[in-house]
């Protein structure tokens, strides 16, 4: 293996001069989020990042950490395709029935079309997945989630968006303006991939960052370099985030993330197969099939903007609280102050709200402090606190660091 310079830390005053560029870069790709069920805007807090798995050990040129953001940041493939698998482990039990109402109730705002994105790749915030995608410059591109015999396909193709369950036979149409001055403007829904989840670890390098090159591994067939991201706070759920960047192109092709708790990453997303050769413009056509129920965007908001659905329960207490968001600490240990505007957790007494309550109370933990007595509800990443009078703390932070914010904010 060549010699790295793996001993230093990359803050905000220590990227090149070429600094503005490389933060513009990080911008260019972030067309893509996928939607996660966890605690509304705790979800919000961190972004999907996936594990590396290494496989060979070339040698490269040496490179500093420095060199290596800023190479990803310069990446300009405009054209790839590929096949990424996505695994995700967040720690939560299943949904059973109330994931099936949550599921059902995010497509009501569409006109209840299973093809809907807002809804139907919600689906991969849980076990794993393969994906196929590709991209012909900004204006072009599609992402399909391949399932048992069945296929679901979001098609971007200059104004038009077109998504496809091939299992309901269902078909969602909006528009989108074509790209303007290089900005992506694809559907937000759409599942991430490598380069924009990349793009999203790195708007969080500062001085509370420690970032090294840790070596070099084998991806798809190709030579990258890995670029090492650690919070050098303690009190974060992160533990560490790896990103596989080609060594060519600078394009990321894997991302990890993994937990202070340690185990498996808690999401897994890389190319498995990868080529950056121009794909055939027949890959960006699409025609409804024949018999397929077509939905029409009414007002082609929804791709432009993701929406969470408005039949979970205490969505608009959350929309009220959110004009209220406040932020405590700084870095890998930012927690998001809100206040829903409601009473806390949903009191068992009601029929209403005695199985909604009686859920959330399996999965939290009950805490007592300054702020008088809440519910800690946890993932491997994400951990929210949510009062008895209806303030929440949420971030990838620990339990114990949300109980002292709580704390010191009463």
């Amino acid at each position: 293996m060549a010699p790295y310079e793996s001993d230093r830390t990359a803050g905000a005053e220590g990227l090149p001069d070429e600094a503005d560029d490389v933060r513009v870069g990080r911008r260019r790709a972030a067309r893509y989020v996928v939607p996660v069920a966890v605690v509304g805007v705790a979800a919000a807090t961190i972004g999907l990042v996936p594990a590396l798995a290494d496989s060979g050990d070339p040698s490269l040129p040496k490179i500093t950490a420095e060199q290596l953001i800023e190479k990803i940041a310069k990446s300009d493939v405009q054209q790839l395709s590929g096949t990424v698998k996505v695994s995700t482990d967040l720690g939560l039990p299943s949904l059973g029935g109330l994931e099936s109402g949550l599921l059902s109730g995010a497509t009501e705002g569409s006109g209840g079309s299973s093809a809907d994105p807002q809804s139907k790749l919600m689906e991969l915030a849980s076990g794993t997945h393969t994906v196929r995608v590709a991209a012909d410059g900004p204006d072009k591109a599609k992402v399909s989630v391949l399932e048992n015999a069945a296929e679901y396909s979001i098609i971007h193709n200059g104004n038009d968006v077109w998504a496809y369950d091939s299992k309901s036979n269902e078909v969602y149409h909006s528009t989108a303006p074509a790209a303007e001055k290089g900005e992506e403007k694809a559907p937000k829904d759409v599942p991430t991939t490598p380069k924009e989840l990349a793009d999203e670890a790195l708007k969080s390098v500062d001085d509370t960052t420690s970032v090294t090159v840790d070596g070099t591994a084998q991806v798809a067939g190709r030579d990258a370099y890995k670029l090492l991201i650690k919070p050098k706070q303690s009190g974060s759920t992160v533990g560490a985030i790896t990103v596989a960047v080609d060594a060519k192109t600078g394009v990321p092709l894997k991302f990890t993330l993994v937990p202070t708790s340690g185990g498996a990453a808690v999401v897994d997303a890389g190319f498995t197969q990868v080529a950056f050769a121009k794909p055939a413009a027949s890959t960006f056509d699409f025609t409804p099939p024949k018999g397929a129920k077509v939905t029409e965007d009414k007002d082609g908001k929804e791709s432009k903007e993701s929406k969470a659905p408005e039949s979970v329960p205490g969505h608009g207490d959350l929309g009220k609280g959110l004009d209220g968001l406040k932020t405590i600490g700084k870095g890998w240990s930012t927690i998001a102050e809100f206040d829903t505007g409601g009473q806390g957790m949903p009191s068992g007494s009601s029929s209403e709200g005695g199985d909604v309550s009686g859920f959330l109370n399996s999965l939290g933990d009950h805490v007592k402090g300054k702020f008088g007595s809440g519910t800690v509800f946890s993932t491997r990443l994400v951990n929210a606190l949510i009062t008895d009078d209806g303030k929440v703390y949420a971030g990838a932070v620990t339990k114990d660091a949300l109980v002292k914010a709580a704390n010191a904010a009463h």
